[in-house]
C-alpha cells in the first residue's frame, strides 16, 4: 500500500505536536511537586520552631542563711553571750516557656514554710509587661527601701517589699516607669484564705481589727480582717543616676461578714547614686479607716501577731558607700547607715518609732553578709512594737550570713 507524502508529514506533525504538549505537561507538574515539597519542608522547619519555642529554660537557684544576735533588751540572749541560728533555706525558680516567663520563691523557716512570691509573666510590646500571680506591690523605692537586712520601719506597716495576689503592669517609656496594679487580696487568699495560721507570711499584711482594751498587742486578734481589691499606682521619672516618684495605694478591707473600712496610703520618694555613693529618701503615710473607728490593727508575718496604729507618716533618710575590694574572697564592701521614723500615729502617743541601722554588706564569691548594729525605740524585732509607746531605747548586734546558688 502507498501512502502519499502529504500524509505522512502530517503524521508527523502531529506526533511532535504530542510529544510536545506531553513534555510541557510533565515539565509543570515538575514545577509543581517541587513547590508542594518547598512548602512542606517549611512547615516541617516552622513545626520544628515552635516546638523548641515551648521547650521550657528553666534556672533553678536559692539560698541558707543563719543569723547571730545579741540583743541588750534580752537578758537571757546576754546572758548567752548572743544566740546564732539557721535562718531559712529558700528555693528560687527563674525562666520561660515559649513567650511565656515565670518567677517563684518558696522559703523554709525553722517556723514556718511560706510561698514568697509566683507569678508568670508576659511582654506585650517592648514598653509593657503583664504580670498575673502572687507580685510585688508597686509602692515606693523598688525593689527595697532599704540597705539593711532589717528593711525599713515602713515594711512592718507592709509599706516595703509586700507581695499580694493580683495583676500587675510594668511600662517602660525611656526616662518613664509607669506601674498599675489590682489586688483581689493578700498573699493567703484573703479574708476567707484556705490557710492554717494567717500569720505564716514573709510580707506584713493586716489579719485584724485590735481592741486594745480587751486584746494584748501580740494576741490574735477576735475580729478578722483582710485587705481586698486594692489599687496600686506608681510612676517614677529618672535622670542621670536619680530616680525620682509618687505611689498611690487605695482599696477595701473586708471583715467575716462583709466590708469593715478602706485603706489607703502615699509615697514620695527619691533614689539617687553618685559615683559609690547611694541615697534613699521616702516619705510615706498610711490610713486604715474602720468603720468602728479603731486606732489600732492586728498584723501579721513572721508566724505571729503585732500591732500598728491605724494611722501614721513615716521618714527614711539611707545613705550608703559602696567599695571593691580585694581581700581575700571578699570583693566588695557596702557600708551603710538607715535612719527611719514613724511619727504622727493614730491613738494617744507621746513617743514615736524610730530605727537606726548601722552596718556593712559583704560581698565573697556566692556569700552574702549583713553586719548590723541597730539602735531603735517601739521597733519590732528590736524589743518593741509600733503601738508601744515606750521612751526606752533598745540595741541589737546582727550578722547574718547567706550563701547563694
Amino acid at each position: 500500500m502507498k501512502i502519499s507524502i502529504p500524509l505522512i508529514g502530517l503524521l508527523l506533525a502531529s506526533s511532535t505536536s504530542v510529544w510536545a504538549n506531553q513534555t510541557a505537561s510533565d515539565s509543570q507538574r515538575l514545577e509543581q511537586l517541587e513547590q508542594q515539597i518547598a512548602e512542606l519542608k517549611e512547615k516541617v522547619s516552622s513545626n520544628k520552631k515552635a516546638t523548641s519555642d515551648l521547650t521550657p529554660n528553666i534556672k533553678v537557684g536559692g539560698a541558707v542563711r543563719f543569723q547571730y544576735s545579741y540583743e541588750d533588751y534580752n537578758d537571757a540572749n546576754t546572758d548567752r553571750g548572743g544566740d546564732f541560728d539557721f535562718d531559712v533555706f529558700r528555693l528560687d525558680i527563674n525562666g520561660s516557656i515559649g513567650d511565656v516567663k515565670l518567677s517563684a520563691q518558696y522559703r523554709w523557716y525553722q517556723y514556718m514554710n511560706v510561698v514568697h512570691h509566683a507569678y508568670v509573666a508576659y511582654d506585650f510590646n517592648e514598653h509593657w509587661e503583664g504580670q498575673i500571680g502572687i507580685t510585688q506591690v508597686p509602692f515606693g523605692i523598688l525593689n527595697y527601701n532599704s540597705n539593711s537586712f532589717f528593711f525599713s520601719s515602713g515594711y512592718y506597716a507592709g509599706l516595703e517589699d509586700d507581695f499580694d495576689t493580683g495583676l500587675s503592669f510594668i511600662g517602660q517609656y525611656d526616662n518613664h516607669d509607669i506601674r498599675i496594679a489590682f489586688f483581689k487580696n493578700d498573699e493567703l487568699g484573703g479574708i476567707d484564705g484556705y490557710v492554717d495560721n494567717r500569720t505564716d507570711r514573709y510580707s506584713y499584711d493586716v489579719v485584724g481589727i485590735r481592741d486594745v482594751n480587751s486584746e494584748g498587742t501580740w494576741d490574735k486578734p477576735g475580729t478578722a480582717m483582710a485587705e481586698s481589691n486594692t489599687l496600686n499606682v506608681r510612676y517614677a521619672y529618672k535622670f542621670n543616676n536619680t530616680e525620682v516618684g509618687v505611689s498611690l495605694l487605695s482599696g477595701g478591707l473586708e471583715g467575716s461578714s462583709g466590708s469593715v473600712g478602706d485603706h489607703d496610703a502615699f509615697a514620695f520618694h527619691v533614689k539617687s547614686k553618685i559615683d559609690n555613693f547611694g541615697i534613699m529618701f521616702q516619705y510615706s503615710e498610711y490610713e486604715y479607716d474602720l468603720d468602728n473607728n479603731s486606732d489600732f490593727v492586728a498584723v501579721g508575718a513572721y508566724s505571729f501577731h503585732d500591732t500598728i496604729p491605724a494611722e501614721a507618716s513615716l521618714y527614711n533618710l539611707n545613705l550608703s558607700y559602696s567599695k571593691n575590694v580585694a581581700l581575700g574572697p571578699i570583693t566588695n564592701l557596702t557600708f551603710y547607715n538607715d535612719y527611719n521614723v514613724m511619727t504622727d500615729k493614730s491613738g494617744s502617743f507621746n513617743n514615736d518609732t524610730k530605727m537606726n541601722v548601722t552596718g556593712v554588706a559583704i560581698s565573697a564569691g556566692g556569700i552574702y553578709a549583713y553586719v548590723d548594729y541597730i539602735v531603735a525605740k517601739n521597733q519590732p524585732f528590736i524589743g518593741g512594737t509600733m503601738a508601744g509607746d515606750s521612751s526606752d531605747t533598745n540595741k541589737r548586734f546582727n550578722i547574718n550570713i547567706g550563701y547563694y546558688f
